[in-house]
């Protein structure tokens, strides 16, 4: 066990430093330290030996040498049990180093303001902290090495029961290079956007990310899982979340609740989406929050049974009422009115959650892109920020589609968008009446929207989210008294389809724009 003689200390966040040298002091430990932490531990009336009395040389070139010197690494570095070693510290006047604690300069916090220079950004990468951190985790069997003050009151308890068990070293030890990568992830990161082409995928991809939740298992029970997210990105997707009701979410949840948010806020008039198994099952565009949930549960109420419902306007009461009476996993709002607030809060089991539903503004960084993990590595790109206007839409139809043919087939490509390959929506008035998400063939994907939708399928739209093959595509929806369909075009067989759909009286756009989802 390690018993500490001798401590540096040296923080940016002062978080419980001044009780922790207290203790260390009451200990006998003697304590060396730097600018504002020397100061700071004075005031508080702790001795605190100069970093400059060790080096024999005073802090310079605006403190980015302080600690750069043989006097600290030598007493970090040395191996106690190598007699060499000792004799060679010995005969240059170093002393060896028990414990160093370091938190570094606040480089994530600096580059978060608005504004900054890129001088400022800079000035605030640490040299000395970071290197301490590596001389001591490297020599951990006789250094402890503390970055993160949660840590204080265990080292300190162990420190009172004889010394500091070579486990903790450990622990400490890799958590130290831990805080060392992420430091230099979030500093390269920010150096590779700020200053070299911000359109270019790297050459290397270096990822960091914070766990947030233990998940009492995965996908299934027999997984074992967390929640992990990416500092300073908090208006996406779940990170941007306020849990106000409901027990623990769980793997599944978080997975649902990323695709209803990132359908929902495609949409700037009232929308309401009920998801299941990350595909949409009931989406409505509406003048009013209440008509659109209303609409979307109705499009497919039996698998609306057990999913997840994001809005993006406030929760009405008259909502909450009809949730009640039925068993929902989470439902997601911006706000709640009192009420409704009241009403689903009765319900145990579900998960309330109070979200930012403002349009995120991505970067070209990591952690804005979708990211697919493969066997053996990742597959990069960009997200899927791609819409279309009337505009760009290609009549090739002798039918022209009617005004309000073109609002709905734009509402239903929209969706579209977001249901799992190979994708069909039916939609009509700002409603799906029925989604055939994720089939292998197309026509199935197909035959699942239509039958879905049923009787109603006469006159409304169809979306596809990649072009057809064939013409029995256009044949089922005809059958099914589609009236207009929207698709990218582009396949070999396009003027089958088109000749199809003149000999049935449906109108067909095309979109130029494939929208696979796998």
């Amino acid at each position: 066990m390690l018993k500490v003689k001798r401590a540096l200390i040296s923080v940016s966040d002062k978080t419980g430093i001044v009780e922790f040298a207290k203790e260390l002091e009451k200990q006998g430990v003697e304590i060396i330290s730097t600018g504002g932490t020397k100061k700071a531990l004075l005031d508080a009336g702790i001795k605190a030996m100069d970093i400059s009395d060790v080096t024999g040389f005073p802090e310079m070139l605006d403190g980015r040498v302080k600690t750069l010197h043989p006097k600290v690494h030598g007493g970090l570095l040395a191996l106690r049990e190598n007699a060499e070693h000792m004799a060679t510290i010995e005969k240059h006047g170093i002393k060896t180093i028990d414990m160093v604690v370091v938190n570094l300069y606040p480089f994530k916090e600096v580059i978060k303001k608005p504004g900054i220079r890129i001088e400022e950004v800079i000035e605030n990468i640490d040299i000395g902290g970071p290197s301490m951190v590596r001389s001591a985790a490297k020599n951990a069997q006789s250094v402890a090495v503390l970055t993160d003050s949660k840590d204080y009151p265990v080292i300190l308890e162990e420190m009172k029961n004889g010394g500091i068990k070579p486990e903790t070293l450990n622990y400490l030890r890799v958590k130290a290079y831990k805080t060392t990568a992420d430091y230099d992830v979030y500093i390269s990161n920010y150096l590779e956007k700020t200053l070299l082409n911000p359109q270019e995928l790297p050459d290397k991809v270096l990822i960091s990310a914070d766990k947030k939740q233990v998940m009492r298992y995965g996908e299934n029970p027999h997984q074992k899982a967390a929640y992990y997210t990416f500092p300073g990105v908090k208006d996406l997707g779940p990170t941007a979340c306020e849990q106000l009701h409901g027990k623990e979410l769980s793997f599944n949840n978080i997975n649902d609740m990323d695709a209803a948010m990132t359908i929902v806020k495609a949409f700037d008039n009232p929308a309401a989406v009920i998801i299941k198994h990350a595909n949409p099952c009931g989406v409505s565009e509406a003048s009013d929050i209440t008509t659109a949930y209303v609409q979307a549960f109705e499009a497919d109420p039996l698998s609306a049974f057990g999913g997840i419902c994001a809005m993006n306007r406030p929760c009405t009461t008259a909502i909450a009422e009809r949730v009640d009476k039925m068993f929902m996993e989470v439902i997601i709002a911006p706000e709640y009115e009192t009420e409704a607030l009241e009403i689903l809060k009765k319900k145990k089991n579900i998960r309330i959650m109070k979200a930012a539903m403002q349009k995120p503004v991505f970067e070209n960084a990591i952690r804005y892109m979708d990211i697919k993990k493969v066997t053996g590595g990742l597959l990069i790109q960009e997200p899927d920020l791609k819409n279309v206007t009337e505009a760009e839409l290609k009549a090739v139809t002798k039918k022209a589609p009617s005004q309000q043919e073109i609002k709905d087939m734009l509402f239903a490509w929209k969706i579209v968008k977001f249901v799992k390959s190979n994708a069909i929506v039916v939609a009509k008035n700002g409603v799906t009446l029925g989604i055939g998400p994720g089939q292998t063939n197309r026509v199935g994907a197909l035959s699942i929207a239509v039958n879905n939708a049923g009787e109603k399928a006469k006159g409304a739209v169809l979306a596809s989210d990649a072009y057809f093959p064939f013409r029995d595509n256009v044949d089922h929806a005809a059958k099914a008294g589609i009236s207009a369909i929207i698709q990218p075009g582009g396949s070999v067989r396009d003027e089958e389809s088109i000749k199809a759909c003149d000999e049935y009286g449906i109108s067909m756009v095309f979109t130029g724009v494939r929208h696979f989802r796998h």
